[in-house]
């Protein structure tokens, strides 16, 4: 049970030029309590916890750590204080070992010497993960050596070697498996049993329900509402973030199915054989690692096709990636951050580079032409950037997401084939993600309806989304089922166990 409060902000107030980023919130924690912080991109959150945590200061508002005022002047002052945040992007130095990593900043060293006192080192590292129940990490290992899952409990040992008693974990599934996410809720529940005060931010709905006391929810900078996790539905929390009710999150306009576009007969090592329409969404189900991102970058030609055949539009057979943007098939990949963008170039160049005809005479590129072109999609996505011409890398995970899929859109190609849409952006992007895709297959779709191909592991959002859904258990793929049919959650989850077929 929570007892003392342990953190409290009161009035907290941070704006950078004319963007009030946090208006006059509220929050509190309190000891052997996990309260979960939810929102869109741009709700606050990330504000309101770099002020907690040290790395920013606010411009009004007050903070108490522990009964006593708290102000630090930066994060290792934070740290000091007790206050420790881990964010999605973790910092391990990977060169040195997970002992070092622990201790790193605050090694004991001998009075008046300076040198390192190993053997303290290797006591503190190792009772900090004898807490986290994960002592089998080697202390001499390479923390570059440890899965994303076991770095993530060396920050947290880290985190408890200073005398920690606020966490704040960033994203910190966003990387991890579902058997170490599980490994990680029983960490935070340890944690929760020994007295500290955990703040979790997350935009996984249901992962906040299952491991939160209270939920907190902001919205344009300012307290939303909230209340015990036990209380909340999924769609009150959605209706707060967003503040519009969860039925509309699934747009399905009047779609009319037209010419098959895209057909594939013994394809691939998931063999599949189906034909995918103009004016149709088609999902593809399965756990993790069941060949669902394989499938998908055979067909676009990223990884070699040993079998089968495959027709799009008017073309028989595979072809490598730029082929397939000239047959009018275009790939949204998965991983945004190594694959899907350009991190290096602007907004601009990463919505053209595929298509850069018009944009200049002859071979050459007008900038102009090119950012007018770039700033019509940024205003019909509704991509929040200063201009066209801003690094891509700065932007938000939603925004970057729409970015990508501006590409496609600014190629005109007539297949999307995508791979984890809304992967690890906010439920605001996802319901304009969501409005994008429903209105590319719209009866009234400019010029004529497009085909669409999507892999999710959010069940809800394909049976919202997809007019069939075939699922992917051990690599091969199930014939399409409508979803009009009486199509569920169990009925997939049962394919893709297997369960289905023993029954």
């Amino acid at each position: 049970m929570a007892e003392e409060t342990v953190v409290e902000l009161r009035g907290v107030r941070k704006a950078f030029g004319a963007t009030l980023a946090v208006d006059g919130v509220d929050f509190s924690v309190a000891t052997g309590e996990v309260c979960a912080i939810v929102g869109q991109n741009g709700a606050g959150k990330s504000t309101l916890m770099a002020i907690l945590a040290g790395a920013l200061r606010a411009d009004a508002g007050t903070m108490w750590l522990g009964g006593a005022p708290y102000r630090p002047a930066d994060p290792l002052g934070a740290r000091t204080a007790g206050v420790a945040m881990i964010h999605q992007e973790l910092s391990i130095a990977p060169h040195l070992s997970v002992a070092e990593n622990i201790l790193l900043g605050m090694e004991p060293t001998r009075l008046g010497v300076g040198l390192i006192r190993r053997d303290e080192m290797r006591r503190i590292a190792s009772a900090a993960l004898a807490r986290l129940g994960h002592a089998e990490i080697v202390l001499d290992d390479p923390a570059g050596s440890l899965s994303p899952a076991g770095q993530q409990v060396v920050e947290i040992a880290r985190a408890l070697a200073v005398g920690c008693r606020v966490l704040v974990l960033d994203e910190p599934t966003s990387s991890l498996t579902r058997t170490d996410t599980e490994r990680l809720f029983s960490v935070i529940r340890e944690l929760k049993r020994s007295g500290h005060a955990i703040i979790y931010i997350s935009h996984f709905i249901e992962e906040v329900k299952a491991i939160a006391d209270r939920i907190v929810v902001l919205r344009d900078g300012k307290l939303a509402g909230g209340g015990p996790a036990a209380s909340l539905s999924a769609q009150e929390i959605v209706r707060l973030m967003v503040g519009r009710s969860v039925e509309t999150l699934y747009p399905r306009s009047p779609r009319a199915r037209g010419e098959a576009i895209l057909e594939l007969s013994d394809f691939g090592p998931s063999r599949a054989t189906f034909a995918l329409h103009r004016g149709e969404i088609i999902g593809i189900a399965g756990l993790l690692g069941a060949g669902r991102t394989r499938f998908l970058r055979s067909l676009f030609g990223l990884e070699p096709v040993r079998r089968g055949r495959v027709r799009v539009a008017a073309y028989t057979g595979p072809a490598p990636p730029h082929e397939r943007w000239r047959q009018g098939m275009g790939f949204l990949s998965e991983d945004r951050k190594e694959e899907g963008l350009a991190s290096a170039l602007s907004i601009a160049d990463n919505m053209t580079l595929t298509r850069l005809e018009g944009l200049g005479p002859g071979p050459f590129i007008l900038p102009r032409r090119q950012q007018r072109a770039a700033l019509g999609w940024m205003e019909r996505l509704s991509i929040r950037a200063r201009s066209p011409r801003q690094a891509v890398s700065e932007l938000s995970g939603g925004n970057q997401q729409k970015v990508a899929m501006a590409r496609l859109l600014h190629h005109d190609v007539d297949v999307f084939v995508l791979d984890e849409p809304t992967r690890g952006i906010d439920v605001g992007s996802k319901a304009q993600i969501y409005e994008l895709i429903d209105a590319l297959v719209a009866e009234a779709s400019m010029p004529r309806p497009k085909a669409v191909l999507m892999v999710s592991s959010y069940l809800p959002e394909l049976l919202g989304l997809c007019d069939r859904i075939a699922v992917m258990c051990r690599g091969a793929l199930g014939q399409p089922r409508r979803v009009d049919e009486g199509l569920t959650e169990h009925d997939l989850m049962l394919q893709a166990t297997g369960a289905g077929d023993a029954a």
